[in-house]
């Protein structure tokens, strides 16, 4: 075998093995969400993946000849690469977001191609050794090569391919051709036979079949979501937007006022009766349906309706499946932290919090230091609205409102009692101001939108945040306070 195809089976092998773990995450995601413990079992699970390989390459090629071995392993991992799809599709939809479903949903999926391609670089290192004088040097250069080879899978697909292609449609791609790189190894090395090339083919066609086959979760695969839009069976005008395991947004087609969704109402009795009258100037975290900066602007006509969305297929979407008119709005994509400060100062009435999935929650966007960013941006008799998720014992809802109120004089939580008794749980509203707020107004217009929701505030809020840690940007354990 030549210098430059041990090289290049050894970096493509590698960066597979990347893309796949990239790829990971983007996969389970409509089953088990987008938090850290789904990327800590993925990553925890290639790392096993790598570690086995690496091991049992080298036992095998110690025992076996290793000229017959490489071609069968290209192409079993090309085969396994193919089939990660198929199998996420099958077992996904019995996984929870818990952890040991998380590890087991990616030790199913992705720990055998992971291990068989990491068996690539030792196999091709006892190729390559001609005496033992060269142990250091072949060793070193392949092993650099991987590394170079796992940065380039990791670049490639989290800059490009992602964006270019569906998940199913890069798997497929990688497979395909590490199956090639197999057959052409095996011929280069004569090791190829009938049997092998019969089989080979046979083990391709049923992979790609199964791939094919496999139900798609998503009409739209954005960078960041799998995303779905219903038609509410009940409401013909209705539009409902899933973002992976979220029914994250409602929208009507005909009446931008409509609100379905519990805390969406709250959020409508805050608006209603917390803005003042006239033209007001909305700020919102998080775009998705984008039903909100619509509510803002039927109510309050003729101010500037800025949106901070993270990605910009979900823009379309509303766009297209949506009805939403983006010239209205002065929509800003990217993360939320950085176009937050092309925004202006003291500009406006309302902070509108809405990029929190359930358990899939960006932590930098909870902490005291952030809460300071876009506190600069508000009128002085502005304020911030924000819902979020979570279950006893509200780790998270309770370190949420203690760091509003490291922040802001003024706290409000809003919430059916027994959520905030800590016997269940669900969405929950915070508001956060500078000047008192107008709880008169506020019971009046949750009782006419039917809310069974109750405000506390003041001394019932300090008891409620109790001893609850502020979150900072050092340290906002945001997953394991959902999780706990």
């Amino acid at each position: 075998m030549s210098p430059l195809a041990a090289r290049s089976l050894v970096f493509f092998a590698s960066a597979s093995v990347l893309v796949l773990e990239i790829l990971a995450g983007r996969m389970m995601a409509p089953y088990v969400g987008v938090t850290l413990e789904s990327f800590t079992g993925i990553i925890g699970t290639v790392l096993a993946g790598i570690a086995v390989g690496s091991w049992l390459g080298g036992r095998l090629a110690d025992h076996y000849p290793p000229r017959r071995i490489l071609p069968i392993v290209l192409i079993a991992g090309g085969v396994l690469a193919v089939l990660t799809y198929p199998i996420v599709s099958v077992v996904g939809p019995s996984s929870s977001a818990s952890p040991v479903d998380i590890v087991v949903l990616a030790a199913v999926s992705f720990f055998a191609p992971a291990a068989i391609l990491s068996a690539v670089t030792p196999t091709v290192t006892k190729i390559r050794l001609q005496t033992l004088n060269e142990t250091g040097a072949v060793v070193g250069r392949l092993s650099a090569i991987a590394t170079a080879g796992a940065l380039f899978g990791t670049f490639v697909t989290g800059f490009v391919l992602v964006a270019a292609w569906p998940s199913r449609t890069i798997t497929f791609i990688v497979g395909a051709t590490l199956i090639i790189a197999g057959l052409l190894t095996a011929v280069r090395l004569g090791s190829a036979t009938t049997a092998m090339l019969v089989s080979s083919l046979g083990l391709a066609a049923v992979a790609t079949g199964a791939a094919v086959a496999a139900p798609s979760t998503c009409e739209y695969e954005t960078a960041y979501y799998c995303a779905n839009v219903d038609v509410d069976p009940d409401r013909g005008s209705g539009r409902i937007l899933w973002l992976d395991t979220l029914r994250h947004s409602y929208v009507d087609l005909e009446d931008p006022t409509y609100l379905e969704f519990r805390y969406a109402k709250i959020f409508g009795a805050v608006l209603d009766t917390q803005l003042p009258t006239g033209p007001a100037n909305s700020l919102s975290i998080g775009g998705g349906g984008f039903t909100f900066p619509r509510y803002v602007a039927e109510i309050r006509p003729g101010g500037l309706n800025t949106v901070l969305e993270l990605d910009p297929a979900i823009v379309d979407i509303a766009a297209e499946e949506l009805g939403l008119d983006s010239a209205s709005l002065d929509i800003r994509t990217g993360d939320a932290r950085v176009t937050l400060r092309e925004t202006p100062d003291g500009n406006y009435n309302v902070v509108i919090g809405d990029a929190f999935g359930g358990p899939a929650v960006p932590w930098h966007l909870t902490t005291q230091e952030f809460a300071e960013e876009f506190a600069s941006k508000l009128t002085p008799d502005g304020f911030y609205v924000l819902n979020l998720i979570d279950y006893p014992p509200l780790g998270f809802a309770r370190a949420q409102t203690a760091t509003l109120a490291a922040v802001f004089d003024h706290v409000a939580v809003i919430a059916p009692a027994d959520y905030i008794a800590g016997d269940r749980g669900g969405n929950f509203v915070l508001v956060a101001s500078r000047k008192p707020l107008d709880f008169a107004s506020l019971t009046v217009a949750l009782a006419n939108r039917d809310s069974t929701a109750t405000i506390i505030s003041g001394a019932e809020v300090l008891e409620f945040m109790s001893d609850a840690e502020i979150l900072t940007d050092d340290f906002a354990p945001v997953d394991q306070l959902i999780t706990s």
